[in-house]
């Protein structure tokens, strides 16, 4: 088997593969559509960051792919609904980076209270000004969190440790943690919240979620900061919101449109803005995130690979597998029809093959489904198997 590793994902991933015996190619950066489409033709597992598009155009090529693994939280740059439709899960790290944004967005809490960018920038073109003007403690302040997942609980907790006062908003209902508040709606949060702070997907519900509307109603003097996806706010209306004196602050790491190389031009709207701390998206780029982030994917990848197991997939039904014990594992996806498994089990008979275990799961449109068997011939239930209306892919584990 063959892994493609872009965009320097952590040695950690690359260790865990080469100890099962699967070859590793890296490529430090992402590649253009007609390079990525070339590669993957021959390639069984995909590692990508951020920058690396996966669509569907790409996808066709892969012929021999079994999985991908995106080494970060968002998977929004792979076609998690084509890759679902050709048998190829993805897989990501949703908790890896949590403590390394976290400490960040309080870094940056502090930062903007205190103006030490902006006071910091004076200071580098040999100006000298020493005020306590818009300078404030942040013990006793109000810190509203949109999106209580995990990087927003451990914001919450920092936060209070420093003596804030936590409420959050979140549109399923979550418990909360130390003394954090849960609010009924964003709206209230925005109205009062000193500093707001945004955790969330990308999603319909959540692009554009902080417009010229919604940031007129934070209060005067409030600071705002991104961490979450970068179509969330309108850099346009922050700019304007900046500008008036309502908002005196911001921290923005993601954007609308960000460089595919360090070589490239960086453009914001906000640049040069007194008190507003831009950042190259580095909310999760610290060496024990990236080599954790390494370890919980790859980890991830070989348990399927391995034995099936899909528990970690965001685009796949949950299929918790026992360890492989058996001679032979099959893992095979199909369409969800009325009548698979009976067809499947039929085929096993016909083949005079005595099934050992199944663990199937569903979801709308495709079911997974782990057959162990001691088989005589694989390759020829392998063939038969893919002459199903069905089928989707099958291979052995």
């Amino acid at each position: 088997m063959k892994a493609l590793l872009l965009e320097k994902i952590h040695h950690s991933a690359r260790e865990a593969f080469e100890k099962n015996n699967i070859e590793v190619e890296e490529v430090p950066s992402s590649l253009s559509f007609g390079e990525l489409s070339n590669k993957i033709k021959d390639v069984d597992i995909l590692g990508i960051r951020s920058k690396t598009q996966l669509t569907a155009e790409v996808l066709k090529n892969a012929k021999r792919l079994k999985a991908i693994g995106t080494f970060c939280i968002g998977t929004n740059q792979v076609d998690l609904a084509f890759s679902k439709t050709i048998g190829v899960p993805v897989f990501n790290s949703p908790y890896s980076n949590t403590r390394s944004v976290a400490e960040l967005v309080i870094s940056h809490i502090i930062a903007l209270s205190r103006q030490s960018y902006y006071l910091s920038s004076l200071l580098h073109s040999h100006q000298w000004f020493k005020s306590s003007e818009h300078c404030h403690e942040v013990r006793g302040k109000v810190l509203g969190i949109v999106g209580y997942g995990h990087i927003g609980t451990q914001v919450g907790i920092l936060a209070e440790n420093l003596g804030m006062k936590t409420q959050y908003y979140d549109i399923e209902r979550k418990l909360p943690l130390g003394n954090a508040l849960s609010v009924p709606s964003l709206e209230q949060l925005l109205k009062t919240s000193d500093i707001v702070t945004l955790h969330v997907p990308l999603t319909e519900a959540t692009k554009w979620m902080l417009g010229e509307g919604e940031l007129s109603l934070m209060k005067k003097g409030a600071h705002l900061i991104n961490y979450s996806r970068g179509l969330v706010v309108d850099l346009l209306a922050l700019k304007k919101s900046l500008e008036s004196g309502q908002l005196l602050g911001a921290a923005i790491d993601v954007y609308p449109e960000e460089p595919k190389s360090n070589s490239t031009g960086f453009k914001c709207p906000l640049i040069g803005m007194k008190n507003v701390i831009l950042t190259p998206h580095i909310g999760g780029s610290t060496l024990e995130a990236q080599k954790n982030i390494g370890l919980e994917v790859s980890i991830a990848l070989m348990k399927y690979l391995k034995h099936g197991h899909t528990n970690g997939s965001v685009n796949f039904p949950r299929l918790m597998a026992s360890p492989k014990v058996t001679k032979n594992r099959i893992f095979n996806v199909h369409k969800n029809k009325k009548g698979v498994l009976s067809q499947i089990n039929d085929l096993m008979s016909s083949k005079g093959v005595n099934i050992e275990s199944q663990v199937l799961m569903t979801d709308r449109e495709i079911g997974c489904l782990i057959l162990d068997a001691d088989f005589d011939d694989i390759t020829d239930i392998e063939n038969e198997l893919n002459k199903f209306d069905f089928n989707i892919k099958t291979y052995l584990l």
